[in-house]
């Protein structure tokens, strides 16, 4: 199939091996957080946060977080260009939800009389909530939503990547523990340009099941 859509998707891959040398441009870096932001969510809910880990400090962190576990993705916290951390929110409350409600007033894309009947769509949250005001295993699912439409974005723009879930979150939740402010990071995605030579992973085909065998139309 020659769309380019397809041709994005047959060519991304789970990198094994970074080149050290090259860095993502500033430019595509720029599109990059975009496309965070605009990454869907159920009810319009955004319960999380993004930590772009780019400096040598950063990566010192971040590799200092695979001491105890998953140590065969720590040359991705020094090798990849850049390292995106997806934290999502415990405890999603309806306060917060509010503040998203207000910014869909205030961009236009909700009359602002409708504002009080939209602040019920929180029942979707509410469902999932336990008596402890936890509903981590509901704003978990939101994150992996952006995880995959980041990972498409890096594959138009050519950067390569590699999605982590082999993360210690506790340690994770120490070493950015200011930037996280209360959210949990389960998964992590390595980005930035291959090294070809060194990576077993490279060139080879696609493992998937066939199209019969996944999807019925009825």
């Amino acid at each position: 199939m020659s769309h380019q859509i397809i041709k994005d998707l047959s060519t991304r891959y789970t990198v094994k091996k970074y080149d050290t040398a090259k860095r993502i441009s500033a430019e595509d870096i720029a599109v990059i957080k975009e496309a965070i932001r605009l990454s869907a969510s159920s009810i319009n809910s955004q319960p999380w946060k993004f930590i772009l880990v780019e400096s040598d400090e950063g990566k010192q962190r971040l590799h200092d977080t695979f001491a105890n576990k998953h140590q065969f993705n720590q040359l991705h916290a020094k090798e990849a260009s850049h390292t995106l951390l997806l934290a999502y929110d415990p405890k999603f409350t309806k306060e917060k939800f509010s503040k998203r409600v207000d910014a869909e007033v205030s961009s236009g894309h909700l009359p602002a009389e409708m504002r009080d009947s939209f602040m019920g769509a929180y029942a979707f949250a509410e469902m999932n909530t336990d008596e402890n005001g936890n509903n981590g295993s509901w704003t978990k699912a939101q994150v992996y939503l952006a995880l995959g439409n980041i990972m498409h974005t890096l594959a138009r723009l050519g950067i390569a990547s590699t999605p982590m879930e082999g993360v210690d979150h506790e340690l994770i939740g120490e070493k950015f523990r200011q930037e996280l402010d209360g959210h949990i990071c389960e998964v992590a995605l390595a980005m930035g340009y291959q090294n070809a030579e060194d990576d077993w992973n490279y060139g080879l085909p696609k493992a998937r099941l066939a199209i019969e065998e996944i999807i019925e139309v009825v």
